[in-house]
């Protein structure tokens, strides 16, 4: 299908959106049309002007996310959006009409025009920040600061960083340097080692070589890295801890290999190694505002900086897709509406 169809044919108001017709590859999303929503009781309808993804909505898509209940078909993907209160439901104070938000929509409906969300779930964007930058520093900038806060980085600790030149990867780096520490940001590819040393990394290397944690090894003269943060997994994620500093920590949020990486307690006792699980991210959600406030401030004294590294209009929400998770994405993906 290209395009979307045109409502007033059929004498119905809509909007826009992408739909996820069955699980698959990122062809299954295509544009279509729903009915206008309405702000029912606590509610708010928000003008999407951006949508966020994530890794994790991808998997959803494929049907394969281990962490998530299965949507029902055919679903409209996206649970972060940021634009404008347009109307607002019953009990819901009408001052925010007109008022520039990041809004959860749950677990999906982001892809699309305007979309419903519970006044709750609204976040205000300060003046003078962009909406693209707001909604990377909301959702990956209050994860990166989650985690950083939770493994204790400190001044000349050394970071190793999985998937730096992602999202999250790429404010990990730089809150890791903000504190003080030495970086290894750990990529596939010149562009993105190249991005990480605009960054600020001490050093960087290249996880497709069979020889990298020998490099992480020598970047940190033999000690390895006190902090790893590992959002791959798979074989990244086990080669990663064996080279984690005894006494270090082993942090994990993610798993863009497939497969979490799992370490055995006995194991990680052997080594001295504190390992903070991936259900570390369980525990996140009533702090995300308190870090993305954090985030919002660090990057208006310029610690920070989110990395947009590719936008795509709406229809072409297949294409962004697909761009993430054949890892050719750099930093933060997002539709502009």
């Amino acid at each position: 299908m290209l395009g979307f169809p045109v409502s007033e044919r059929l004498g119905v108001v809509g909007v826009r959106v992408v739909q996820a017709l069955r699980f698959g590859d990122p062809e299954v999303l295509v544009p279509g049309e729903a009915p206008d929503p309405v702000a029912g009781a606590g509610q708010v309808v928000v003008d999407v002007a951006v949508a966020g993804m994530t890794f994790v909505e991808t998997q959803i898509r494929r049907g394969v996310d281990k962490w998530h209940a299965r949507p029902s078909l055919p679903y409209v993907p996206g649970g972060l959006v940021a634009g404008r209160v347009s109307s607002v439901g019953a009990r819901v104070d009408p001052a925010w009409i007109g008022r520039r938000v990041i809004a959860g929509t749950g677990e999906t409906g982001g892809f699309a025009e305007r979309a419903v969300a519970k006044v709750e779930e609204l976040f205000p964007v300060p003046d003078g920040l962009g909406l693209p930058e707001a909604i990377a520093l909301h959702s990956d900038g209050s994860t990166a600061q989650g985690l950083t806060e939770r493994a204790g980085i400190g001044p000349g600790d050394w970071v190793l960083v999985e998937a730096a030149a992602g999202g999250v990867g790429s404010l990990l780096v730089q809150l890791a340097r903000s504190v003080g520490a030495r970086v290894v940001g750990a990529a596939r590819g010149t562009r993105k080692l190249d991005l990480l040393r605009e960054l600020g990394a001490d050093a960087v290397v290249d996880y497709s070589e069979p020889t990298w944690t020998r490099r992480v090894l020598e970047a940190t003269d033999g000690a390895g890295p006190d902090v790893v943060f590992d959002g791959v997994g798979g074989q990244i994620g086990r080669a990663a801890f064996e080279v984690t500093a005894r006494g270090g920590r082993f942090s994990v949020h993610g798993a863009s290999s497939g497969e979490v990486t799992l370490i055995d307690s006995a194991e990680a006792r052997s080594k001295g190694v504190e390992v903070i699980g991936i259900e570390q991210l369980f525990d996140f959600g009533p702090n995300v505002a308190r870090w993305a406030e954090q985030m919002m401030s660090k990057a208006a004294a310029g610690l920070v900086r989110p990395v947009i590294g590719q936008t795509f209009p709406l229809e072409r929400a297949a294409e962004a897709h697909a761009a993430i998770e054949n890892r050719t994405a750099v930093g933060k993906t997002l539709l502009l509406v």
